[in-house]
This record gives C-alpha cells, structure tokens and sequence, in this order.
C-alpha cells in the first residue's frame, strides 16, 4: 500500500523497478522526469509517497529543493552515479548501491513475507497513481488497478495489434499511460521490447533495433512527415514538381473520401500514376527509415491530422490511430489494423464500453474505468456518474461503433456568429507543415479565429539560409518581415482549404517556441491552452482591437 514515486527517463531500471515495486504490494507513482521541483513536490505530497526513486544527480536535485515541504518522503534513492555533495551529507538520500546493499542484507529473512505479499495482491488492489498532464491545471491522481490495466492488455491483445514474433520500440516516458499499457500489451503477449536510447536518438535506435511494431504521439509523424517533405522539395524540378502533385493529391483522395465523394476520374488516373511511381519511393524511404521491417505504426495521445494519416496510407505505411484517457488505462478505442478507417480513432475495445451523452460528450465505462481520483471525492463524483465515465471529449459513433473525436468539449470555440469550431483540428492542419511547430487557436465568442504560431529552429534556419537572411539568432529570424511573409502564405494555403468560418484571419509568430520548461507542454507534448490563454491574453485581445 506504500506509495514509491518513481522519476527516470525511459530506461530498462524503469521497467524492472515498477514491476519490482508492484512486486511487494506496493504502489507506483510515476513522474515525468521534466517535471519541475515544484510540481514533483505537488505529486509527492498529494500522493503520500515514503519512498522515492531518481534516475540521475540533476533528477535528485528536485526532490533535495523540496526536501523542507515533503515530510512524508522518507528515502530518496538515486539510481546512476554519484550523489550531488548538497545531498550527498545527508542520510535522506541514497545512492544505488547502499540502497541495494541494505536490501540484500534484509533480504533472506523476508522471504516468506515477500511470497505472501504477492499471493495476496489481488486484482482489485491498487497498482499505480497516474497523475494527469494538467492541461487546465493541477493534474489529478488517478488511480488504477491491477485489473484496469490487465483488462486493457488483454483487449490489445485480442484485436491484433501485438504478435508474439513483433520487436517493438519504446520510447515514450513511462510516467504516461499509453507507455503504461504498452509495457503490460508486452508482458502479456511474450513478444520484444526494446527500450530506446532517447527521443533525441529515436532515428538511430530504428535502424539498429529495426522494429515490427512502433507507438507514438502524432507529434512524431508529423516529423517523419516533415523529413519525407524537405528531401521531395529538394530535387530537379521536375522531381519537386511531382512530388508536390502527388502530396497535393494524396490531401484531395483524402479529403474526398472522408466526405464519401470522389475526384474527378482523370485525377483519380493521375493520382494512381503517381502512387505507383512518387508514393512507392517515399514508401521504400518511410520504410527503411524506420527500420526496414514495420509492420504496425500507432498514434494515439492527441489527435492525428488526417491529411498525415493518409499520407502514411498512401506511402503504403499501415498508421493506426486510438484515443483514450488515464481514466481509462489509455487505450479505449483503437482501429484494427484489418478495419483501419482514417479520421476515427476505431471501435471501442473489449476493456470499455462507450456510449454518448445528450450534447455529444463520450462517455465509457468497463474494467479498465479507475476507481476514482486519489483522495479527491468531488472530482470522481463529478467525473464518473451513474457509473459512466465523463470524457470531457466531444465525438460521435458511426453504425459499426467507430469513434470520431471531434475536440475537447471545453476547447470547443463557438464564434459570435453561433459556428461551432474544433481548434484541435485546425492546430493540427497548420501543424502539417514543417515550419510550423505549435499553433493555439483562438476564437471563443469572437467575429473571427486568430492563432499564435511557432516555427521549427531547423527549418527556420533553412528558411533563412535560402531567403540570405545571414545567421540571426532564432527570435530575430521569427520576426524577419521575409519570415512573416512566408508564413503569412501559409497561412492563406490552409485558409484556401476551409470553411470562411474556419479560417484564421490573424495570427502572431512567437519569437520563441513553447516547450515543457516554460509550462506551455505538458510532458506529453499538448499545450496547455488554459496557460496559453492567460499568458498572451493581451496579444489574442489585440487581434480583436479595429486599431490593429
């Protein structure tokens, strides 16, 4: 019952230690190594936790900031290297080995209660306290059990997402639930895993790892994607001037078959021509970059822009997007890779059932529905009534029960002219272009949407390569009136595109671009538009201002 948080990156001793932890009737309580002192102080003290455990000397700082506010936290373990001299004098914390030692020398005489301790972990007991990302503020601890996560490994492995023979490769943090439910899909389906070095070496770690099966955040295709753009625009012209048809193309197939029409039967011809030809060389680079032996992408945690999933469709790359919540062990629905239907996230597993409210607003119950939110009543009782799981996610269900999410209900922007507008999917539209690296949409109650923008620092620097803009500093280059104006025709490019309501009449290019340090990411990698929305309240009230 013991509550053990546990800070590291991505690591095998990850791993190991949780199972180690849920081994002795314990309790994890996993943090986002990004975290700051103070929010990891937050997650300690809210949870109880008496033991903590921290991957390297600059994790063990942020507890040792916050030691004077943490009296529950008895022990502090650091796993790699040596203690930091302002810790290293104290009791409290401890490296590895003398942590290792003291286990050993107890170790013999708790044999028998360490077997006893597990044969009387049943499925109903407490496995782990997942803290939320904290889009709209303090994150919540919800609580889940042994068999919450069981029910939702089994119902992966039940739809053929996993194989026994499959190598997959981690590398999102394991403090969030979807790394969570991959690790269990693992240990129940026998198959591979391997452990990336790090997000930063995630290129490499494909080649060497060479893996059948592969999750991720759409943020990382839309890398991938961004890469396969800038090598097809580099070519002979006539090379760029095909390979941007066939992107062109590929966004109008897909857009025409979401709307259950077809092109024109001449471009339906031209887009064959080009699919055999353009399509089968990004899908021979997509493939080897990845390895050479994918069989399975998945992208879940955020919504994926479908002008991305039929990209991946049409390069021969079978993408599968699934939508779930910590509530909910992660993985609620999912497309089959024999049922892959582009702009939903699939059926819901055999782990949740789903249903919908009166405003639209998804609903779930099942077995891997949390028992409720750690020492919160209110918040559980607000959020699970009747037994149903409030998602705050607005979606509608098709005949054969596939989910389409259509935006977070209270991100949802009604213009002053009552249209109803999903910024999600808009952010993630602009978001295809690989010199856009975040996008906030903003427009609730307003004549017209506006966005905040940030670029990408390396296809800035192209950019400004090309245009001879010299080697300014980063914020220099956002503001260039050159830099403004291709951005400003982007802009107009994606507006061309939707809806008049839909369009974004004014935007600001950041001189900076949001991350985790700034508060503006949550560690998985959404912004966090409640924050946003303060933070530039004034410049978001100045597109509105007739004067600007």
């Amino acid at each position: 019952g013991d509550r053990v948080a546990l800070l590291s990156n991505t690591t095998l001793d990850w791993v190991v230690l949780d199972l180690a932890i849920l081994s002795v009737g314990a309790v994890t309580v996993p943090i986002y190594a990004s975290l700051t002192a103070d929010e990891i102080r937050f997650i300690c003290d809210n949870s109880g936790a008496s033991l903590a455990l921290s991957q390297k000397a600059s994790h063990t700082q942020k507890f040792v900031a916050e030691k004077a506010r943490l009296p529950k936290l008895r022990r502090l373990v650091q796993l790699e290297g040596a203690l930091d001299p302002s810790a290293a004098h104290d009791a409290w914390a401890q490296t590895r080995e003398a942590f290792w030692a003291t286990g050993k020398a107890r170790l013999e005489p708790l044999q028998k209660t360490l077997a006893e301790r597990r044969a009387a972990i049943a499925p109903v007991d407490l496995m782990s306290i997942i803290y939320t990302s904290g889009t709209t503020g303090r994150p919540k601890g919800v609580m889940t059990t042994h068999d919450n996560m069981l029910s939702v490994a089994e119902a992966i492995g039940a739809i053929g997402i996993v194989h026994r023979d499959d190598i997959q490769l981690l590398f999102l943090p394991l403090a969030h639930v979807f790394a969570k439910a991959l690790v269990m899909a693992w240990l129940t389906s026998q198959h591979t895993l391997a452990l990336a070095q790090s997000p930063d070496t995630l290129r490499a770690d494909l080649l060497s790892v060479r893996p059948t099966l592969m999750a991720g955040v759409p943020r990382i295709f839309e890398k991938f994607y961004a890469a396969v753009l800038a090598k097809g625009l580099s070519g002979s012209p006539l090379r760029r001037q095909l390979f941007a048809r066939a992107l062109q193309l590929s966004a109008q197939m897909g857009e025409a078959t979401l709307q259950g029409r077809q092109l024109p039967a001449w471009q339906r011809l031209q887009f064959a021509i080009l699919q055999r030809t353009v399509f089968a060389q990004i899908g021979k680079g997509l493939r080897l970059s990845l390895g050479g032996r994918m069989r399975l992408l998945v992208s879940g945690g955020a919504p994926l822009a479908s002008k991305i999933a039929f990209f991946f469709h049409h390069a021969g790359l079978l993408l599968v997007e699934g939508w779930g919540l910590t509530e909910t062990g992660a993985a609620s629905c999912v497309n089959r890779p024999d049922d892959n239907v582009i702009a939903s996230v699939g059926a819901a597993l055999a782990s949740v059932e789903v249903s919908l409210a009166a405003d639209g607003e998804l609903l779930l119950r099942g077995r891997a529905l949390m028992p409720g939110y750690w020492q919160d009543p209110a918040a559980t009782a607000e959020a699970i009534r009747d037994g149903w799981f409030y998602s705050g996610d607005v979606g509608t269900l098709d005949a054969a029960g596939r989910v389409r999410i259509v935006d977070r209900k209270k991100d949802l922007i009604v213009t002053a002219g009552g249209k109803n507008v999903a910024p999600q999917n808009l952010e993630g539209l602009l978001k295809t272009h690989r010199l856009i690296s975040q996008a906030v949409v903003h427009g609730d109650r307003r004549k017209y949407l506006s966005a905040l923008l940030t670029l990408d620092a390396d296809e800035l620097r192209s950019l400004a390569q090309h245009l001879g803009l010299g080697s300014a500093s980063y914020a220099e280059l956002t503001q260039r009136p050159e830099v403004l104006t291709v951005v400003q025709e982007l802009v107009e490019q994606f507006n061309g595109q939707l809806a008049r309501y839909e369009s974004i009449k004014k935007f600001k290019v950041l001189d900076h671009d949001f991350t985790q340090d700034s508060g503006e990411l949550t560690p998985s990698l959404k912004i966090k538009r409640k924050l946003i929305t303060q933070r530039y309240q004034a410049v978001f009230d100045g597109f509105y201002d007739e004067a600007y």
